[in-house]
């Protein structure tokens, strides 16, 4: 059985997934979201290795991965897969440490036919190509060869998760279930659910100006007084 997930008004949602993680990230930034929601280190793998316009768009349903020699977390009472949301963003969060892969061919298969907008890996996958064949939007912090078993299991679904940004030194932003992750060739932004319309009415706000800027410079006026004097 699917898993419910807090709701977003369809406008805002609508009205979000006009623009880029760019858009979103700078709109982030300036309503002071720790990180502007940039979950760094990710990369679009499928349809495709960060080329075209496709996009990965909506709440996060979240999964807990624990190595698979833990035996005092949660166990959940069915398969993480079975219990995806229609229109959901998968967000996997897989312990540091692990080589292997926590998500494969045949659960994006699962996902697919359950609705899913697409998956986000903190950590590793496996069997490129059978996502690429599904046309599923898969992002990741790498690849492994190695399945999950014996290595790592799911814990708990639809808990906040902590996503580490490995660049900075204890920097990290939390995911939690609804938030809104949208992927594109970019990267990946996480939106938090309260945040939303502000981030949406920023996003909105700064297109029109940046649509002008690019109106002035293919006219020929400099940079740097065009922006000076539309960025106000």
């Amino acid at each position: 059985m699917a898993t419910a997930l807090p709701n977003v008004k369809q406008p805002v949602l609508a009205a979000l997934k006009r623009f880029t993680t760019c858009d979103v990230g700078d709109a982030l930034v300036r309503l002071n979201v720790r990180h502007g929601g940039y979950l760094s280190g990710l990369r679009m793998f499928s349809p495709a290795d960060r080329v075209g316009t496709s996009k990965i768009f909506g709440p996060a349903y979240t999964v807990r991965m624990v190595p698979a020699t833990d035996t005092t977390a949660p166990t959940p009472s069915s398969h993480f897969a079975d219990a995806i949301p229609s229109g959901s963003v998968v967000f996997i969060s897989q312990p540091d440490g692990f080589i292997s892969a926590c998500w494969g061919g045949l659960m994006s298969t699962r996902a697919k036919h359950a609705g899913a907008a697409g998956v986000v890996i903190d950590g590793r996958f496996r069997d490129l190509n059978e996502h690429r064949e599904l046309d599923f939007g898969l992002f990741a912090r790498d690849i492994s060869v190695l399945g999950s078993h014996t290595f790592t299991r799911s814990a708990e679904l639809n808990v906040a998760v902590s996503y580490r940004i490995k660049e900075l030194e204890n920097a990290e932003v939390t995911v939690r279930p609804g938030d809104i992750i949208m992927g594109d060739l970019d990267g990946v932004v996480a939106i938090p659910l309260e945040r939303a319309e502000e981030c949406a009415r920023l996003c909105e706000a700064r297109w029109k100006i940046d649509e002008e800027t690019r109106r002035c410079l293919e006219n020929g006026h400099p940079i740097g007084p065009t922006i000076n004097r539309l960025r106000q």
